[in-house]
């Protein structure tokens, strides 16, 4: 829970303009008795409308100093959520003042995406004392949302003045796009991605197969292998275990020409659902991922625990758009450059050219699987299946059809399931 710090412009010239209609009738009221009171020569007269003046610029003067003494912070719980899940909002306000507080108002300024601007009404704060309020919102779009700034209204016990005081400090609720658990399907060619044979050591099992390296400072003594010293003249240590972990890349079209429609239901927010569905699917299966787009724009392998690899893709993609390309060499050319292993591709429409680009891409991985959303099907429109599907057929990819609401299950199970694939999925 972060401290919010306030802003102190304005000064009492700022804080007498927050005098309340009661403020404003006293200090009237008080001027015209103290006027009376000199023309007609009435010394009590005088001490009323001294009293009714000086009040409010009292209050005044204490709810400037206090307002100054009341601090605030906010917490989020989680910070990360995704879209459609809900997110606790707590709010703390502390009185740090020898002075208590009058009746505040307190207001958090959030997305119109979250819901409604939360607004709550505290009772007077004593000194030392502190309140605290929570709400929940909830996105139905991924994104980063700022949260912010708080602002306080105060007023004093009798009414006459009412301040406000902004907090500076912005927080921001990431809303990550939906992640799907997938079955545990064998896609072809994943034999050394999962299970006994994922991992290949560097190192073999035999005497004479050991693979030494030179000796570096800070190496356990017990790891000197004597008879490659011998021969190199120098001391030589077992090398560890060094595994090799199997390569996946996942590929997402994020072309604006190829979707059609915005909005949670839209085809481009399947699309971007599924990527980082399958993209944390295969980091729990031990994979090395890599997100890439359609622009070649990519997020190196990624490896390490699987849940804060997980955290980067999806801070990734809680935040990708459409791109301007039209074409997909970009893509092409980044996954000639590298190591693909298993591909998984999320594609949007693809004409006879893309098409042929999409199916050289085979030729870079074991395995290719791609999952087509044509914009044609997701408008209501009746086709027939897409010569694109077959071209990327042709070329060794499993290509799978997207129709609108399919499910992401299911179509994993069909591309890991032998026999032939249907000519539409839903």
């Amino acid at each position: 829970m972060s401290p919010l710090t306030g802003r102190r412009g304005g000064g009492l010239r700022a804080a007498l303009g927050g005098l309340t209609t009661r403020g404003r009738s006293f200090l009237a009221a008080g001027v015209a008795a103290a006027g009376c009171a000199y023309v007609l020569g009435q010394a009590d007269l005088l001490r009323v409308g001294l009293l009714l003046a000086v009040l409010p610029l009292v209050c005044v003067l204490v709810l400037h100093r206090t307002r100054h003494r009341v601090a605030g912070s906010r917490a989020l719980s989680p910070a990360r959520v995704s879209a459609t899940q809900e997110a606790r909002v707590q709010l703390c306000v502390d009185n740090v003042s020898r002075l208590p507080t009058g009746v505040l108002l307190l207001q958090d300024r959030v997305p119109y995406v979250l819901g409604p601007r939360p607004r709550f009404v505290l009772d007077r704060i004593e000194p030392g004392g502190r309140r605290e309020v929570s709400y929940r919102v909830r996105a139905e779009l991924r994104g980063r949302y700022p949260m912010g700034p708080l602002q306080l209204r105060l007023s004093d016990p009798f009414g006459m003045c009412e301040l406000t005081r902004g907090f500076g400090t912005h927080d921001t609720l990431t809303v990550v796009p939906r992640v799907e658990p997938l079955p545990p399907v064998r896609l072809g060619g994943e034999a050394t991605g999962h299970g006994d044979g994922r991992l290949r050591s560097l190192a073999l099992a035999g005497e004479d197969d050991v693979l030494p390296r030179g000796y570096r400072h800070g190496d356990d003594l017990r790891r000197v292998h004597w008879r490659s010293t011998a021969r190199h003249g120098e001391l030589m240590v077992r090398r560890e275990e060094q595994p090799q972990r199997a390569h996946a890349t996942v590929l997402l079209d994020t072309r604006g020409t190829a979707y059609a429609g915005v909005g949670p239901d839209a085809a481009f927010e399947w699309a971007v659902s599924g990527a980082a569905s399958a993209a944390v699917h295969l980091l729990e299966r031990g994979f090395s991922v890599r997100l890439l787009t359609d622009s070649g724009s990519a997020v190196p392998g990624t490896t390490g625990d699987s849940a804060d690899a997980a955290g980067v893709l999806l801070d990734v993609l809680a935040v990708v758009d459409h791109s301007e390309d039209t074409g997909l060499e970009a893509a092409y050319d980044a996954l000639r450059a590298g190591t693909a292993g298993l591909l998984v591709a999320f594609f949007g429409e693809l004409d006879e050219q893309q098409a042929e680009v999409a199916a050289r891409m085979r030729h870079r991985s074991s395995t290719a699987v791609a999952f087509v959303l044509d914009p044609a099907v997701w408008t209501g429109a009746t086709v027939a299946p897409d010569r694109s599907l077959r071209l990327l057929r042709d070329a060794g990819w499993t290509a799978l059809p997207v129709a609108p609401g399919a499910s992401l299950p299911g179509l994993w199970h069909m591309a890991g399931s032998p026999g032939p694939v249907p000519e539409r999925a839903s």
